[in-house]
């Protein structure tokens, strides 16, 4: 039940941001315009630089000083004993293998199992679903962000009309259907879903894991329905984004482009803004998490505590002269007696 209030706020809040942005555009004139088209996107990604930087600068001083690597395979000890160097690296070699898979393929999310009681007995089943959809919506959004280059480049990236191109590959009708737009919102909508329907995800849910789903599923709905059904002037947009990378942009642009670019817009300033302050930092600490980039050699390197440096001492015998006087005065027993 939680779970669910959390899911309705966010709603809410997802509701009321969209009315801001609506009201703020069409009623706010030209200092509505500056707003959102301009000043909101820059605050956002400034507050996406230093935030990010910040919290990598926090994970980086945290000291680790021993080999805490999370492994699942046999470690390399003696040489008549099989080990396993990609579940648990000797070296950093094979830890770079294990996290290029974890990055690349969400290769401990693949051998995710489902844990079922029935009766007396406990039945782990293959649950790769979750695996299917978390790694479509993360290459959508990877694909659609490199996609986006071309509004901020000029000229456009060699990749970028080839990516458009396979991306469009089953063309249907006018404008081209990109493959990504379409398959990123199931795959959100599944993971959705997901926490809503079992009750073990809605009970850990938090308002903040509804919120990145909202708002990343808000960025991907009003693109695509500024692509196929509300259209905005697409040159406009690409002078105004030229202009905000540059920093030499025109105002009287402003105007020119629809209501549906701003709410886009909007969104996407909202989600790079809270990007540093959400779960969604993983990106960054997969690469920083020391159970994952650490090899597995507690059997061939003897692992010292660098803090075990050389202390003054003060046996019990030294503090009982310091103190003697004080201690027969309370009539406490001497060692010494």
């Amino acid at each position: 039940m939680n779970a669910l209030k959390s899911l309705f706020w966010v709603s809410v809040l997802v509701a009321v941001l969209l009315a801001v942005v609506t009201v703020g555009v069409l009623k706010g004139g030209q200092a509505g315009l500056v707003a959102f088209g301009i000043i909101i996107p820059y605050a956002a990604l400034a507050l996406f630089v230093l935030g990010l930087i910040i919290r990598i600068v926090k994970w980086i001083r945290v000291p680790v000083p021993f080999s805490i690597s999370t492994t699942c395979g046999q470690q390399k000890s003696l040489t008549w004993i099989k080990s396993d160097p990609l579940e648990n690296p000797p070296n950093k070699f094979f830890v770079l293998i294990r996290m290029a898979l974890e990055v690349l393929t969400f290769r401990s999310l693949f051998r995710n199992t489902n844990i079922q009681l029935t009766g007396q007995r406990v039945i782990y089943t293959s649950n790769q679903l979750l695996w299917l959809a978390s790694i479509a919506f993360h290459y959508c959004f990877l694909l659609i962000i490199l996609r986006h280059l071309r509004f901020f480049t000029e000229p456009v990236l060699f990749f970028v009309p080839w990516l458009e191109y396979g991306d469009g590959l089953l063309q249907i009708g006018a404008p081209r259907i990109y493959m990504t737009g379409l398959i990123i919102v199931a795959a959100l909508g599944y993971l959705l879903l997901r926490r809503i329907m079992f009750h073990q995800l809605r009970y850990i849910s938090l308002p903040s894991d509804y919120l990145a789903l909202f708002l990343i599923l808000a960025v991907a709905i009003s693109g695509d329905l500024m692509r196929y059904i509300f259209k905005v002037d697409v040159v406009k947009v690409k002078e105004l984004a030229m202009g905000l990378v540059t920093g030499r942009y025109d105002l009287s642009l402003l105007p020119e482009i629809g209501l549906p670019f701003y709410i886009h817009l909007f969104f996407v300033s909202l989600l790079v803004a809270y990007f540093p302050f959400s779960k969604m930092t993983h990106m960054a600490g997969v690469f920083l998490s020391p159970t994952r980039n650490l090899i597995g050699a507690s059997r061939m390197v003897r692992h010292v505590n660098p803090w075990n440096y050389d202390v003054d001492v003060h046996t019990y015998k030294e503090w009982e002269e310091e103190f003697k006087d004080k201690l027969i005065m309370a009539e406490l027993p001497l060692e010494e007696e």
